[in-house]
């Protein structure tokens, strides 16, 4: 089991950027990798909630984020489903997620832990995302790539939307 750190500074208050982490629209525009698009199935924002969201490849035959090598999905040839639940929700503060792939492939299964945590820093908000018990069938640069990928599109939304 493998395990990812990010960290990324955002010109957004927290308030703002803990409301893109636990609303399904803005889930489904930011946590998802450059090349794939998202589908958000369910989606409970609530202590212990459920959700369930698909990452499809936009084209099967060409390489994931430009990687070169043809993409191939967990749940299906080109899909990545997984479902999940929000283990801790501490407003403004903590997200935890604890998650699963919907995959029959042994190397992909079992449940991984992302902790999104959220502190005052230069005006914004620091966030640092760990991701936990990664799969032995997900390598760690792929899983790193794909989340600094989603946390520009989460800095994208949040830095542009008005203040409030």
């Amino acid at each position: 089991m493998g395990s990812t750190h990010i960290t990324r500074h955002l010109r957004a208050p927290r308030s703002r950027v803990y409301a893109a982490l636990i609303d399904a629209d803005a889930v489904a525009q930011w946590m998802v990798p450059n090349g794939m698009t998202s589908k958000v199935h369910a989606f409970d924002s609530s202590q212990n909630g459920q959700f369930r969201i698909s990452l499809t490849y936009d084209v099967p035959d060409t390489g994931n984020a430009g990687a070169g090598n043809a993409p191939a999905g967990k749940t299906s040839a080109h899909t990545d489903t997984y479902h999940g639940r929000f283990a801790q929700l501490v407003p403004n503060e903590r997200v935890v997620q604890v998650i699963e792939f919907e995959t029959e492939n042994p190397a992909l299964g079992g449940e991984m832990t992302i902790t999104i945590t959220l502190s005052d820093a230069d005006g914004g908000t620091q966030l640092v995302a760990v991701h936990d018990n990664l799969p032995s069938g997900v390598p760690l640069a792929d899983n790193e790539l794909g989340w600094q990928l989603s946390l520009a599109k989460l800095a994208a939304l949040v830095e542009c939307a008005p203040s409030g």
